[in-house]
């Protein structure tokens, strides 16, 4: 009964984790919620999900959005920055170096910049592209198969402060909880590991008994 209870918890967990990858194999953009008139660290994090390596991914920013200034280096990849006429960026592409994203890795890209005052939400269209020049573009609506991601932009309250213009920076209001989320797949795999294990010992146990 005891062996058979471990058994269904390690399958349940196993499933519980395999579905949290499945939900996080996507391009996301972080922090998911700001304010208007911040000026905010944004973080895309690109999973590889191929078996070739991930070379090359480019993100559009929407001008009447968000105004992006600045770019954080990120060893083994170069950048290049797109600008309209008037000057305004409108979007990044970073290249690999060396050997880009392997099938298990992901990596976090970063830049800063100002979200408009008017702002409602942002939506980050993004292209992954991988070694054997096939493109993934996460450009679609919310449910679809390739989403864009969306940062949820809420109206500053009155008499709020918020980040100046001399590039002091929030960590947004989803930081913590978007950290949180992104170790929940860990924790799972690790829980799974140990019931399984236990589930085991138990079998042994019992066998030479």
């Amino acid at each position: 009964m005891f062996k058979k209870l471990l058994m269904n918890l390690s399958l349940l967990l196993i499933v519980s984790m395999l579905v949290a990858g499945i939900a996080s194999a996507h391009v996301v953009v972080y922090p998911k919620e700001t304010t208007q008139g911040n000026y905010e660290v944004f973080t895309v994090r690109v999973p590889s999900e191929k078996d070739v390596s991930t070379m090359k991914v480019e993100v559009k920013f929407p001008l009447d959005s968000v105004a992006v200034s600045r770019f954080e280096p990120k060893e083994g990849w170069k950048y290049d920055i797109a600008k309209d006429a008037a000057g305004k960026i409108t979007g990044v592409t970073w290249t690999a170096t060396g050997n880009g994203l392997a099938s298990t890795e992901f990596g976090d890209f970063s830049f800063q910049g100002k979200v408009a005052d008017a702002a409602t939400q942002i939506v980050w269209k993004a292209y992954q592209t991988y070694k054997d020049g096939s493109v993934v573009e996460w450009v679609g609506a919310n449910g679809s198969d390739k989403p864009a991601s969306v940062t949820t932009v809420k109206a500053k309250a009155a008499g709020a402060a918020t980040t100046d213009s001399h590039g002091n920076v929030t960590a947004g209001a989803g930081a913590a909880s978007d950290a949180s989320e992104s170790k929940t797949p860990l924790i799972l795999s690790i829980v799974a590991v140990v019931l399984g294990a236990l589930a085991l010992i138990v079998a042994l146990v019992r066998k030479r008994s």
